[in-house]
C-alpha cells in the first residue's frame, strides 16, 4: 500500500511539471497562497497598489481545485491578456462550471466572442434610443456592512411590453448589458477598498403588485428569459445574494418557468419572501443597514426632497405612453400558435374554456387588423350561477396586443366574448390564443431552504 501511494503521489507530481511547462514565449504569474477555505475570496492583505485587488487578496484551494486553475489559465492564456484576467476572474468560471476546466474554459470563450459581437467593451459610448432612457427601474441605492453595492430594483415599473413596441429586442439587452457593466465595475472599485466580500453584487427585487398580464405575451417572456440567459452565460459569480420580497402567488407561476434557465449555483442565492417584512426584514437588516434601501421597498433611505422612492437612484416612470409605439404590422410567426377567425359585422364570437378544479389559470393573448373589438370574459359556476370577471369592452388591439392571465377560484366554465355587434361595416379579423393551464405543484411553490411558500 505504501509503495503504491508513493507511486501515485510522484505520478501526480510528474504531471504537475508537464503542465507547468510553459509554451515558447509564455511567462504565467504564479499561483496564489490561500489561506481560507472559502471561494468567496476572503480576507485581502492591505495594498495602496491600483492592481491590488490583483495580488493581494489570498485563495484557498484544494489541490485538485488548484490543478484546474493552473490548467484553465494555461489554456486560456491566448485570450486573457488583460490586467483583470487573473485568478479571481478565472475562478468566477471555474465555480460555473465546478471547477471543471474544460467547461471553464469554453464557457470563458464563448463569452469572450459574445462580447466582442455586442461591442460590450464600448457600450458606455453608446447612446441608447430615448424611449429606453430611464425605463430601467433599477438602481444603486447603498452598500451591505461588507461594502458591496446594493442594487434596487421595482419590478412594477418595468414595462418590457411597452418597450418592445418602441425599440427593438437588441437595443433592450444591450441597454441592460451597459447598466449592468457599470455596476460591476462599482463592485470591482468597492472591492480594491474593502476587500473580496465587496466585489459582488446585492440585489433586491420588489415585487409588490407583480402581474403575469405583459409576460403572457410571447415577445415580452422572450425577452426576458433572453435577458437571463446573457447574465447565465455571461456573468458568473458576481451576485452574491438577491432578495425577492413581496412576491404574491401568481409569481410561483413565473418562477416555475424561470428557474429552468438558472444554474443551481444562482439560484442558491436567491431568497424568496411573499409581502410579509416580518420575515424578510431582519434578513436584510443582518447584512445592511435600514438607511441602504429605499423606505418605499421597507428600508429608510429618501430623496433630499423626502421621496420614499428614491427617484433619483432608482427610475420610476411608469408605463411607456403608446404615443411612442411604433406600428407593427402582424407578427405572421404567431399563426402557427394561434387561431385566426373573423367576427362578422353585427356579430360576437363566444368561446368556453373549463377550469376541472380550483387553482388552475387562463392565459389569453389576441390581436385584431385594423380596427378594435369589443372583449370579455364571463364564469359559470358548477351551480350554474354567472357573472363578470371582465365586462365586455372596447380594446384598441389593433395597435398592441393583448394579454392576460387570471387563476381560478374554483371549477368553472370561462367564456371568452369577441364582440362585434356594434360595428355595422366592418368584419373584424381576430388572431388569439387561449389556454388553460394547471395549478402550481407543491414543488414548484418552494424556493430555497430560507424560502416561504407563497
Amino acid at each position: 500500500m505504501k509503495i503504491k501511494l508513493i507511486e501515485s503521489k510522484v505520478l501526480r507530481l510528474v504531471w504537475l511539471i508537464f503542465l507547468w511547462t510553459p509554451p515558447s514565449g509564455f511567462k504565467p504569474k504564479p499561483v496564489q497562497d490561500y489561506q481560507q477555505k472559502s471561494h468567496q475570496l476572503p480576507k485581502r492583505v492591505n495594498s495602496s497598489s491600483p492592481n491590488a485587488m490583483t495580488n493581494s487578496w489570498k485563495l484557498d484551494l484544494s489541490d485538485d481545485e488548484r490543478f484546474a486553475l493552473m490548467k484553465l489559465r494555461r489554456n486560456v492564456a491566448d485570450v486573457c491578456t488583460q490586467p483583470h484576467h487573473n485568478d479571481h476572474f478565472l475562478l468566477r468560471w471555474l465555480t460555473a462550471r465546478k471547477f471543471d476546466p474544460i467547461a471553464a474554459e469554453k464557457m470563458l470563450r464563448e463569452s469572450l466572442a459574445w462580447r466582442k459581437e455586442w461591442d460590450i467593451d464600448n457600450l458606455q459610448s453608446w447612446e441608447p434610443p430615448d424611449a429606453l432612457i430611464n425605463r430601467l427601474p433599477c438602481g444603486l441605492t447603498g452598500y451591505d456592512k461588507q461594502g458591496a453595492p446594493v442594487l434596487s430594483l421595482v419590478f412594477s415599473q418595468f414595462d418590457v411590453a411597452g418597450l418592445l413596441h418602441c425599440v427593438s429586442k437588441n437595443d433592450v439587452i444591450r441597454y441592460v448589458a451597459k447598466t449592468l457593466e457599470g455596476y460591476i465595475e462599482e463592485a470591482r472599485l468597492q472591492g480594491e477598498k474593502h476587500g473580496p466580500q465587496a466585489s459582488k453584487l446585492v440585489a433586491i427585487f420588489d415585487m409588490s403588485d407583480f402581474s403575469m398580464k405583459q409576460y403572457a405575451w410571447r415577445p415580452a417572456a422572450e425577452l426576458v428569459l433572453g435577458m437571463i440567459q446573457m447574465y447565465e452565460a455571461n456573468y458568473p459569480e458576481i451576485l452574491k445574494n438577491c432578495y425577492v420580497i413581496n412576491a404574491p402567488k401568481v409569481f410561483s407561476l413565473a418562477w416555475r418557468v424561470v428557474k429552468k434557465f438558472l444554474h443551481e449555483y444562482t439560484i442558491s442565492k436567491i431568497h424568496l419572501y411573499r409581502a410579509e417584512p416580518a420575515k424578510w426584514k431582519p434578513v436584510l437588516l443582518e447584512i445592511m443597514d435600514e438607511t441602504e434601501w429605499p423606505a418605499s421597498m421597507g428600508g429608510s433611505a429618501r430623496d433630499p426632497d423626502g421621496d420614499p422612492r428614491c427617484l433619483t437612484k432608482i427610475p420610476q416612470i411608469g408605463k411607456v405612453p403608446k404615443s411612442l409605439y411604433l406600428k407593427k404590422p402582424i407578427d405572421k410567426s404567431l399563426e402557427d400558435n394561434y387561431t385566426q377567425v373573423c367576427v362578422k359585422k353585427g356579430e360576437k364570437l363566444c368561446l368556453d374554456y373549463v377550469a376541472p378544479q380550483d387553482g388552475y389559470f387562463l392565459k389569453w393573448s389576441f390581436q385584431s387588423e385594423g380596427h378594435d373589438i369589443k372583449f370579455g370574459v364571463s364564469c359559470k359556476d358548477l351551480d350554474g350561477n354567472c357573472h363578470q370577471i371582465i365586462p365586455v369592452h372596447r380594446v384598441a388591439s389593433h395597435q398592441t396586443e393583448e394579454v392576460g392571465v387570471l387563476e381560478c377560484p374554483a371549477p368553472a366554465t370561462y367564456t371568452f366574448t369577441f364582440d362585434n355587434t356594434y360595428s355595422i361595416l366592418r368584419n373584424k379579423h381576430i388572431h388569439y390564443n387561449i389556454s388553460v393551464k394547471p395549478p402550481l405543484a407543491e414543488k414548484d411553490m418552494v424556493i430555497s431552504a430560507d424560502a416561504t411558500k407563497i
